[in-house]
C-alpha cells in the first residue's frame, strides 16, 4: 500500500471519543523527530498504519469526531512546523506551509479527507527536510553514527559504542565529527538528548527525574547540568517558561 495514493480508512478503528489515559508523549515525539530529520520510510509507514486516526490515548479535544480530528491535525502541523524550523527549514517556508494546511483543513467535511490531508502534509514536510539533510554532505560513518544516536537516544551512550556501530575507531569518528559537524560526538549526543528533553518538558507531564531516566542520563543532577550547559537554563525554568504553549493560527498570509 502506498500512503501517497491510498488513504482508505480501516474498518476496525478504535472509538475516536477516547477519554482514557494519554499514551506516552515520546511516542508522538519520535514521529515528529522522524519528520524533522527527513526520514521518509518511517513517516510513510506511519501513514500506511493509519496512526493518525488511532485516537486511543491522545485525549479528546471535541465531542464532534470531525472537529476533534481537525484539532489534532492543527496540533500536528504546529509541532511539526516548529521542529522543522529547529532542524534547518527556513522559518518563512515552514510557516507558509503551516498556514496553507491549516486553512485547507478548515474546509474539509469528512474524516477520510482530514487523514488524506494529514498524510500529504507530513510527507510534504518530510520530503523538504530530507532535501535539506541530503544537501549537507556527510560521510557514511557519520551518517551511520547519527542514525545510531537517534535510535538509542533513550539509552546511555559512549563514543566507543557509537564508533563500533559506525564500523570505525572512536578517534577516527571524533575527527570526522569535528571536521563535518564542527562538534564532538559527545556534544552531538548531548544536544540531541537535550532537544528531546526540551520537547518533553513542553508537551508532557513527565518530571525531570522521569525525563532523565527516559533519556539515559546517569542521574537527575547530570541531566540538569547538561541541559543548563546546552540551553543556559535549568529544566525547571524551561518548563515554567515554555511548558504552556498556545497554538495560534497565523492569519497574515
Amino acid at each position: 500500500m502506498n500512503p501517497e495514493t491510498d488513504y482508505s480508512i480501516p474498518k476496525d478503528l478504535p472509538d475516536m471519543t477516547c477519554t482514557g489515559k494519554h499514551r506516552p508523549s515520546d511516542v508522538e515525539i519520535t514521529f515528529f523527530e522522524a519528520v524533522a530529520r527527513g526520514d521518509l520510510r518511517t513517516v510513510r509507514q506511519n501513514c500506511v498504519e493509519h496512526r493518525f486516526l488511532q485516537r486511543d490515548g491522545v485525549g479528546r479535544l471535541s465531542r464532534d469526531p470531525l472537529r476533534n480530528l481537525k484539532y489534532h491535525f492543527i496540533v500536528t502541523v504546529a509541532v511539526m512546523t516548529r521542529m522543522c524550523i529547529q532542524n534547518g527549514m527556513i522559518e518563512e517556508e515552514a510557516f507558509r506551509l503551516s498556514d496553507y494546511y491549516i486553512l485547507k483543513v478548515d474546509t474539509i467535511q469528512s474524516l477520510d479527507e482530514v487523514e488524506n490531508l494529514h498524510d500529504i502534509a507530513v510527507l510534504d514536510y518530510t520530503r523538504k527536510m530530507h532535501a535539506i539533510d541530503t544537501s549537507m554532505i556527510r560521510s557514511k560513518p557519520v551518517n551511520d553514527a547519527i542514525n545510531y544516536i537517534y535510535v538509542h537516544l533513550s539509552d546511555p551512550m559512549t563514543v566507543s559504542e557509537v564508533a563500533k556501530a559506525a564500523g570505525i575507531t572512536p578517534s577516527y569518528l571524533s575527527r570526522l565529527f569535528r571536521r563535518e559537524l564542527g562538534i564532538s560526538v559527545g556534544t552531538y549526543i548531548h544536544q540531541r538528548k537535550v532537544d528531546t528533553a526540551a520537547h518533553l518538558l513542553k508537551f508532557s507531564d513527565y518530571s525531570t527525574v522521569e525525563i532523565a531516566n527516559r533519556l539515559g542520563f546517569s542521574s537527575q543532577s547530570h541531566f540538569i547540568q547538561v541541559f543548563r550547559e546546552e540551553l543556559g537554563i535549568t529544566p525547571k525554568k524551561y518548563r515554567e517558561k515554555y511548558g504552556k504553549l498556545e497554538w495560534i493560527v497565523r492569519q497574515d498570509t
